[in-house]
């Protein structure tokens, strides 16, 4: 996203939940700060690890009892800002019931630094979409669209309440993983990935006007690389009364060995597909997490880096061909 250096905000780790979300056992959230009271969300304590140099971490994984998800998510704020802006999260649920109904959820958020209160727009995003997802009785997909939505009114409904906060929003990519089959919703320009047999696929789309003109073959994909707006989002998360997020339009089938990757983009901006494949493909969500990251230092850390890495480990599940998936709407 559009980045100008040194945009002013809160220093520090802070972690907060709502806590209205007691019946969902958040593993971590990695933030910068807490949460004002205009979203509800008080900030409470819990169990967290870091690492220090070079940024945060959380390592776990859902267990679905003849497998698990394993997982680590990872932040660090550069090498050129003393302040990490970014929000990323690894949540389960408390029971056995709950996780086959609802799964295992992790999101990334980075905020828009052209704006003022954009930070508290990337923690928002992360608490409130992951408290409404286990809240919805629905679907994943759908409850993934719900909750973007609500999130999106609020973060609006605050920025209009605040002149301190106006035009702030947020990029916003969730996955969430339920038994054999993955879900998600993605709104800006952090990423999805999927890396299967050795090969990688980006799931989503960056919502920039650059990308855009990408798509329609207006720009070369070298031009569009070194665009000087290739950050400047044509959507995210609290700009306007609504937001045209990206849901997965079908569950998408986990097959054995597949491995997700969520990033901002202040990761892939200085790390190509083709090295994120080879290292996610060779290595353990936790010492890929920490190559892919300490590889973006190595190139300038220009701005904050999060980068999770999750997929299932265990027995063989879903190894048949399958049908060609839908994509995502």
């Amino acid at each position: 996203m559009d980045r100008p250096r040194g945009a002013p905000a809160s220093r520090g780790l802070g972690i907060a939940r709502g806590t209205r979300a007691l019946h969902a056992r958040l593993v971590l959230i990695l933030l910068a700060g807490s949460l004002p009271d205009i979203f509800g969300l008080e900030p409470e304590p819990m169990v967290s690890q870091r690492q220090e140099p070079p940024g945060q971490r959380s390592d776990s994984s859902a267990d679905y009892g003849d497998y698990q998800i394993e997982a680590c998510v990872l932040t660090d704020s550069g090498c050129q800002r003393e302040n990490n802006e970014d929000a990323i999260g690894w949540f389960q649920p408390d029971g056995a019931a709950r996780l086959a109904g609802k799964g295992a959820l992790a999101i990334v958020a980075d905020y828009i630094r052209t704006h003022r209160g954009g930070a508290i727009a990337s923690r928002a995003a992360v608490s409130v979409v992951s408290r409404l997802y286990y809240e919805n009785q629905a679907q994943p997909a759908a409850a993934l669209a719900a909750a973007f939505q609500v999130a999106n009114r609020e973060i609006y409904a605050a920025s209009q309440a605040d002149p301190a906060l106006k035009g702030m929003g947020t990029t916003c990519t969730a996955l969430a993983l339920r038994g054999e089959e993955a879900f998600f919703a993605h709104i800006g320009d952090s990423r999805l990935y999927r890396v299967r047999e050795g090969r990688i696929e980006l799931l989503t789309e960056d919502h920039t006007a650059v990308a855009e003109m990408l798509r329609h073959g207006v720009l070369t994909p070298d031009e569009a690389r070194k665009h000087a707006d290739r950050h400047v989002l044509a959507r995210a998360l609290g700009v306007s009364p609504q937001a045209e997020a990206m849901i997965s339009a079908a569950p998408l089938p986990l097959v054995a060995g597949d491995c997700f990757v969520l990033s901002s983009d202040g990761l892939h901006d200085l790390v190509e597909d083709e090295e994120i494949e080879r290292i996610v493909a060779a290595e353990d969500s936790e010492t890929a997490c920490a190559r892919l990251l300490a590889l973006a230092r190595e190139r300038g850390g220009y701005d904050n880096i999060s980068v999770g890495v999750l997929g299932p480990r265990g027995r063989e599940m879903n190894s048949r061909a399958r049908p060609p998936e839908r994509r995502a709407r």
